[in-house]
């Protein structure tokens, strides 16, 4: 991989085996399994999709529902084994696909910050640091010990989001978090965003509004049906999908 390229997809595909019958049973599924009477439909989620992105790039994907966007990112953050072709990272990711997905839902959210921290490889003493930010960023302060499990959707999704974008990670992975929470959120969002693109963090970014994917990327995967159908400046592609 060349020096300045950060993320290599070279003919990537992606296969699931989706269940063709219904079961009336969790039960019922589990005795047909044993007794191999299970029947799959193959499903290529992706199907030999190469692009490269470039250091302090930022990259849209963009396409309709079902057309590949969360599973290329997936593969990127090494969540999910391409079926064939291989992807190649160069520098640690902080990925923000499913929001909350590594929190404790009975810990309260002061202790999820560490959970999740750790998880994302920071030390205790590095959250210590950060964690007046995260709560200021989050706007959580009075609830910092209540249990996850009682916060709606879009408190998670500020508590995630805070976490997530502390420090300068080299590879942001954001998957429609920007549609999630209020718009006077989601605007302090994009701008967290675009302060780490100027400080040369590589952005990969899903979102259904082009407006959002114009302010923040310069380069643009577009998938369809899992196939890539074009890649390349942002502005070209972006007017020729909107009037597709």
């Amino acid at each position: 991989m060349e020096n300045d390229t950060i993320v290599k997809a070279e003919h990537v595909s992606m296969k699931f085996n989706l269940s063709s019958e219904k079961f009336d049973s969790f039960k019922e599924y589990v005795i047909k399994s044993i007794k191999r009477q299970v029947s799959y439909d193959e499903f290529w989620a992706l199907k030999d999709v190469s692009f490269e992105v470039k250091k302090g790039e930022s990259l849209g994907l963009i396409g309709l529902n079902g057309s590949g966007k969360s599973t290329m990112l997936k593969t990127i953050a090494g969540v999910l084994k391409p079926t064939e072709g291989k992807v190649s990272v160069n520098g640690n990711i902080a990925p923000l696909i499913e929001l909350g997905a590594g929190f404790d839902m009975d810990l309260t959210a002061r202790e999820n910050v560490f959970l999740n921290g750790a998880l994302l490889g920071y030390r205790r003493s590095q959250m210590e640091e950060q964690y007046g930010d995260i709560v200021a960023f989050s706007e959580l302060a009075e609830f910092m010990d209540v249990p996850v499990k009682n916060f709606s959707s879009g408190m998670v999704s500020r508590l995630a989001f805070a976490i997530a974008t502390i420090g300068t990670p080299d590879i942001l992975i954001v998957d429609e978090v920007l549609s999630v929470g209020d718009f006077r959120f989601q605007e302090k969002c994009a701008d967290r965003i675009q302060k780490m693109r100027d400080h040369g963090t590589t952005i990969l970014f899903v979102s259904h509004s082009l407006e959002q994917v114009l302010s923040i990327c310069n380069r643009i995967v577009w998938l369809e049906k899992g196939h890539l159908k074009m890649f390349g400046d942002a502005e070209e592609i972006c007017k020729i999908y909107a009037e597709s």
